[in-house]
Parts: C-alpha cells; structure tokens; sequence
C-alpha cells in the first residue's frame, strides 16, 4: 500500500491498528476527533474509533490546515496520510500506536459536531441526568464504554457455557399473563380484548418450568425481565436482565454443579488478577447467616461473625440488657467482635455512629492489660467479660460491641454495624470475590402488614418433606428447597426446586389462603400442566447487570447498562414514558383516570 491512496473510502485500518511495522504505508482513518493541541508551526489531532486512537498530525502551510483547526471535538472525520514514526522523546507507551504518527494529507469532515453538552475527552465529572440525556455522548467515554464492552464479553461467555453443558438456549415470550412475583407488573392494553391486559414478565418463571413438564431437560435464556419498582444502586427501574436456567430431574446439589462452573468460570476469565472462591461454594443456611450476619446477603470479605451473647447478660448487673431479657423471651444480646479495635476513641466513634443511625448507642468492652476496660465490663464483672473474650477469641487491643432486642428487629442495624466495623479497622479483605449459597430458607413468614402468613421468598418452590410437611409443621418450621447465590454482599441469583405437583401447590397456596378455586384461577396454565404428568425439576437466574456490575468495580448499576432510565424510570434520552392522543385512549379501549397535578399539565 506504500505510496498509494487505499481504496476503502473511510478506512484501511482503524485507529487501534498501527505499529511502527506501518511506517512508510499511506492509511486512510475513519473516527472522531478526540483531542486537538496546537504546537504553533504543527496541530496534532488524536482520531478515536471503537477500536484505539491515533494521533494525527499537520503543519500550518498545509492547504487543509484550516479544516483541521476548524473541526470541533466529536466531529467525525477521515484521515489519510502516511504514517512515520514519532521522535523518542514524543513516544507515548501508554497508547497502543503511541510510537507512530500519521501525516495528514486529505481530510474530509463526514459529520460535524455541534458544541458538546458532555465533554468525551478527560476526567470531568458531569451530573447522571445530564449524562443520561446525552447517553450516546456518555458512551463515548471511555469507562463507560469499557463497561459495556465487557458486558458483551460477559454475556457471550456465559453463553459458551452454558451450551457447552448442554443447555438449549431458547426465548419465552414477553406479552404474559400476571403472576406473584413479588413486585407491580408493567401491563399491556390489548386492543382486540377490551378491557383486558397483557403483563410483560417479572420473570419468565412459568414458562421455564413448562418447558420443563414438555419434556426439555436443561434450558436457558439471557431473559429481559420487567417490575415497575424504585431503583437502588444494584437494582435498574423498569427492566434488567438474567441468566435464567432451568433443569429436569434434578436436586439442589444438581443445580448448584452446573451453575458454579459458570459463574466461577466468568469470574475467574474476567477477574482481572482477583481471586474467586473455587467450586464448590459454602453453603449457610439462612438461619446461620442471619445469626452470623445479621443478612442473608453476607459480604464474606469481612471475616466478622457475631454470636448470641445472651447468657453473659441475663441476671448481670448490666440492668438495661438484664431487664430485656428477662420481660422478653424473644430478646437476645449479640456481640459483635472487633479485632483491632480496642482503643476507647474507636469505640466511642461506633457509639456516635449508631446514635446518628437513630439507635441508642452501641454497647461495648474493649481488652488491655489482659482484662475488659468500659461501663459494660464493670457492670457484669470479671468472670462473665472473660467469657465474652473467650467466645469471641479477643486479645489485648481488641474489642467487641453489643446489639439487643429482638433479633428481627435489630437484625438490619446489626448488619450495618458488622459492615462498619470491618471497614473501618480494614479487615475486610481486597481483590477477591467471595462466592456462597444460602440454603434452608423458611418457606412462610409473617407478613408485618396484615399479620397474616405469606410466601418467604419463591411460592413456586417445593418444601422440604413435601405435601407431608404442609400438612404436619407449623408452616413457620417448613423450609423449602430455595437457595440464593450471593458474591462479596450482593444477591446474584434467588432459585429454588420447583413445586412440580398440583396437589402440594394447591396445599401450599391453601396455606397463605388462596381456595383451590383461586389457585385454578391464577394458575390454572401451570396446574393444568401438572396434571399430565411434570418432572421434578428446579433452577436459578443470577442477575446479568449485577455480575457484570462486581466485574467492573461499579458501584451504581447505571454504569453498566446501555441505555439506562432514571431513578424516576424516565428515558430522558427519547423521552419515555410519553402521553398518547384521544385516539390510542379510544382503541385501546381506555380512559385516563390522572391526578389533579397532571390533568393540569396535560391542559398546559
């Protein structure tokens, strides 16, 4: 190609291609200009693609010198020239093409810019709505851009492996009936059947599991997913998507040995040097994590587990934890253990914490000179504060903090404290990720709202001992065979073994006080199914943004999503939710029923 001018009207190589094995070759480059620096006699000019960025280079005689000055930032252009090789003292080795230049010789502006809302080059930090405005702009940087790159790579390795187990990948539909799924259904007027709506799906749940009962034996699907919910760091309003698999004739066990290969696997190839738990993962049981933990999402870096420290209380000179425990049979003391934190200073700073948290203070005792030192030491004397240190496995410089009441209660804040004091005297541990299962969930809780009984967690789960236990336990002593996969304190994934019997899903609903007719009702797709003979089955769904939200180090999950909305659930990029005219209400056989505030903007 020396010499001549490539053929290619927009590029013969992309702007992450040259070497100083080009030297000497004319190139032509298509992208965007990215930064320009005017060295009085030379004008350098850095062109970006997906791929890299070059620097481009021309002097002030040069005819085309005007329209290169001209350009502004994030025009798109073409460049071509020959490349030649940069002085040492100018080679960047922080670029890929750092060691060669091009000279420019034609120049064409194929798309000018208008004067940027957003800067793409640098640093500069700009406000997320304006960044969400202006999202095709935003993806040009090059975080940003890095994490939806890694994104693809993710989601195409999961894939890879997924199919190298022998699951079939296949697409369930996305217009669907309601079902309980824990959060509001987006709905779908339909307008051949007035008065009726279609739901997009919380998750393809159902679907999963028929195609299990026709006779598939391992599926799998990059599922979009849809609630109408507030946003959260982790959590996007309005859609997101999962790895959702489902398996035939399978147990618990089962299910956990495909999925840890996949996620370990995705993890290990994307880690970065990070260390990652290796297969198999712990398995707690919810119970323990919650004791252990005050969650059941646990953050395993942080080597912290706090214990039931009742009995160093109750009866002790301490009066106001003594009393508690005596009036209450469902209050308890937990002690939380700080090693490395037994300076008065440090202990005083956690109580101040917890008052601004809005709890009373937080109780302690922290070890020097072989004994307990604080309020707490002295009231329950030297034998109980031993014990404490003993349990705890404290030493001099150590301390341990106190939480009471009723576990339920405290058990938030309890958790808030365990994560505060791991950071703050850093014992929690960097550049891993650490993997576990929890297992053993309740099947039913008490709904604080109306005091009645409820699902935990999936109603769709089978309970451990069957239709027996259903009719035998308390249904607050049933656990159910449902399982959550979480990673360094984040939820990845809630599954379970499928309830795959119409009589024990009858049974169970019946408990939660569904009649059978309602369950016909509700279900009757899934029921009907059933009654023709389904297999056992079971599977997961581990969250696709927020493996690659661990991956990247991001803590918002807007960073790792393409095209975002809001907190609000607004696209603010084109405009979504938008009104509908009179007529689209007519044919769709609705009428707006807004509040007062909006009817006035709609008459704006």
């Amino acid at each position: 190609m020396t010499g001549d001018s490539p053929t290619h009207p927009y590029r013969s190589h992309t702007c992450g291609d040259l070497r100083p094995e080009h030297e000497g070759q004319t190139v032509r480059l298509s992208g965007w200009v990215h930064r320009k620096r005017d060295h009085g006699n030379l004008l350098f000019v850095d062109v970006r693609d997906h791929f890299g960025l070059t620097q481009c280079v021309i002097e002030s005689s040069s005819d085309l010198f005007e329209a290169v000055e001209t350009a502004r930032p994030e025009s798109v252009v073409t460049v071509s020239g020959n490349v030649v090789r940069r002085s040492d003292d100018t080679i960047n080795p922080n670029l890929p093409t750092g060691h060669v230049e091009v000279r420019i010789r034609e120049f064409t502006v194929e798309s000018p810019a208008d004067v940027l809302p957003v800067q793409v080059a640098g640093e500069e930090e700009f406000p997320e709505e304006l960044r969400l405005k202006y999202r095709f702009l935003d993806l040009r940087r090059e975080g940003v851009r890095e994490n939806i790159v890694l994104r693809s790579r993710v989601v195409s390795s999961i894939r890879r492996r997924m199919t190298e187990a022998g699951f079939l990948e296949m697409q369930t539909p996305i217009l669907t009936a309601s079902s309980p799924e824990g959060a509001r259904d987006y709905l779908v007027p339909s307008r051949v059947h007035p008065g009726k709506f279609y739901a997009l799906p919380q998750a393809p749940q159902m679907f999963k599991q028929l195609i299990m009962v026709a006779g598939f034996d391992k599926y799998f699907q990059i599922a979009p997913c849809f609630r109408d919910e507030d946003a959260r760091a982790d959590r996007s309003p309005g859609e997101f998507y999962q790895l959702d698999l489902e398996m035939s004739f399978c147990t618990q066990d089962d299910v956990f040995e495909a999925l840890e290969p996949v996620l370990a696997g995705v993890f290990e190839e994307f880690s970065r040097g990070r260390a990652v738990t290796p297969a198999p993962f712990p398995r707690i049981p919810f119970a323990e994590s919650m004791s252990k933990y005050g969650t059941d999402k646990p953050d395993l870096r942080n080597p912290i587990e706090m214990f039931d420290a009742s009995d160093a209380f109750a009866g002790s000179g301490f009066k106001i934890f003594a009393d508690m425990l005596a009036k209450n049979d469902q209050a308890r003391v937990w002690a939380i253990p700080a090693k490395g934190g037994g300076s008065r200073a440090f202990c005083d700073r956690m109580n101040s914490w917890a008052q601004a948290e809005g709890q009373p203070g937080l109780g302690y005792i922290f070890f020097r000179g072989g004994e307990g030192a604080g309020p707490l030491a002295k009231n329950i004397g030297p034998e109980r504060t031993e014990g404490l240190r003993a349990a705890a496995g404290l030493e001099d410089g150590d301390a341990v903090f106190f939480v009471a009441g009723v576990p339920r209660e405290f058990q938030p804040f309890a958790a808030a404290a365990r994560a505060r004091i791991g950071d703050e005297l850093e014992l929690c541990e960097d550049g891993v990720f650490k993997f576990c299962w929890i297992v053993d969930y309740p099947m039913y809780e008490i709904d604080e709202k109306t005091g009645g009984l409820d699902f935990s967690h999936n109603p769709f789960s089978m309970p451990q001992g069957g239709l027996e236990a259903l009719e035998t336990k308390d249904p607050l002593d049933i656990l159910a065979y449902q399982y959550d996969i979480v990673c360094n304190g984040v939820e990845l994934s809630s599954g379970a073994i499928r309830n795959h019997r119409a009589d024990i899903m009858i049974k169970a609903f019946g408990i939660v006080g569904y009649t059978a007719d309602e369950v016909e009702t509700e279900f009757g797709g899934m029921l009907n199914a059933f009654r023709y003979g389904a297999p056992p089955h079971g599977g997961s769904a581990p969250g696709i943004d927020r493996i690659v939200m661990l991956l990247a180090d991001e803590p918002n999950i807007r960073e790792v999503t393409l095209f975002p909305m809001n907190q609000q659930a607004e696209d603010l990029m084109l405009g979504a939710p938008s009104g509908i005219d009179a007529a689209r209400y007519k044919e769709l056989h609705i009428k707006p029923d807004l509040p007062k505030e909006k009817k006035r903007d709609a008459a704006e």
